[in-house]
């Protein structure tokens, strides 16, 4: 019985297994070895060079600037995606669905569709400057910016916020925010003391599916940076498919998953709590 339960799981296990290996392994093995070998006389050899070459001051600060959107970004992400969260969270029941709809409507429309959209918008003859002129203002200068940039980042993944921190909030036990009004806290008590430590696995969940795409992005910035200045994702495009340097593409790629697990293992150490239930998280 064992070992038919063994075959029918592998028969149901094995298009994942395929399919992981496929483009999950195969590609993850190939930017390895691009990244730690260098072509030479036709033939590859190790080398760390790649490496060696990231410490070139220009690309610190591509690194920083990328770093340094990707951590705004998430934070206005979540400034907005929390009270959003929470206001959606605190709807009737009948109204909740069609909040959520209209918070991931944008969702379902291409990705550079909504992104061109963004240039129409803000660019010199875009719908801002002709409303800012139609009312006697004058024009403003925000594509090509690092605004429209910030702007673009919000805008598509303010939805990866909201969702994981209205799921915590909806499931939220609301005894023991009852309790704590008997007990005589006030709102911002409530919200400071019960509702925000509880809501903590979601809001480390939203910031950890914000900054890992708001760092790697290359179509944001490509679009409403106008290719006046370049963060790690475009970096790693242009190695690629312009200069052909898959060596040091794979190195850059590397140095990005390093980053990105970094991050991720932060966040975890703050989601620690999370499998505690009720008030254990308030310990």
């Amino acid at each position: 019985m064992s070992k038919r339960n063994d075959k029918l799981g592998l028969k149901i296990t094995s298009p994942y297994i395929l399919w992981s290996t496929l483009f999950i392994v195969i590609p993850l093995f190939l930017i390895v070895f691009f990244g730690f070998t260098k072509m030479e006389g036709g033939a590859y050899v190790f080398s760390l060079e790649n490496f060696k070459e990231l410490m070139n001051p220009l690309y610190f600060k591509v690194f920083w600037r990328s770093i340094r959107l990707a951590v705004i970004s998430t934070i206005l992400c979540l400034l907005v995606g929390y009270p959003t969260a929470y206001i959606i969270s605190k709807s009737k029941a009948s109204r909740q669905n069609i909040l959520l709809m209209l918070a991931i409507i944008p969702m379902w429309m291409n990705f550079l569709l909504r992104t061109y959209a963004w240039s129409a918008i803000l660019g010199r003859e875009g719908i801002l400057n002709t409303v800012l002129n139609a009312i006697g203002l004058n024009s403003v200068n925000v594509l090509y910016t690092d605004a429209a940039v910030l702007l673009g980042m919000v805008y598509n993944f303010l939805p990866f916020m909201i969702l994981p921190i209205y799921t915590v909030l909806s499931k939220m036990d609301q005894d023991l925010i009852n309790a704590a009004k008997d007990l005589g806290a006030n709102g911002r008590q409530v919200f400071s003391k019960i509702i925000f430590p509880l809501s903590m696995p979601g809001v480390v969940s939203g910031i950890t599916m914000v900054f890992m795409p708001a760092v790697s992005t290359f179509v944001i910035s490509k679009l409403l940076g106008g290719g006046q200045f370049m963060l790690i994702g475009n970096l790693i495009e242009q190695q690629f498919m312009s200069v052909g340097d898959w060596h040091f593409g794979s190195a850059i790629s590397l140095f990005m998953m390093i980053v990105i697990l970094i991050t991720m293992a932060i966040m975890n150490r703050f989601s620690d709590d999370s499998e505690k239930e009720g008030g254990g998280l308030l310990l």
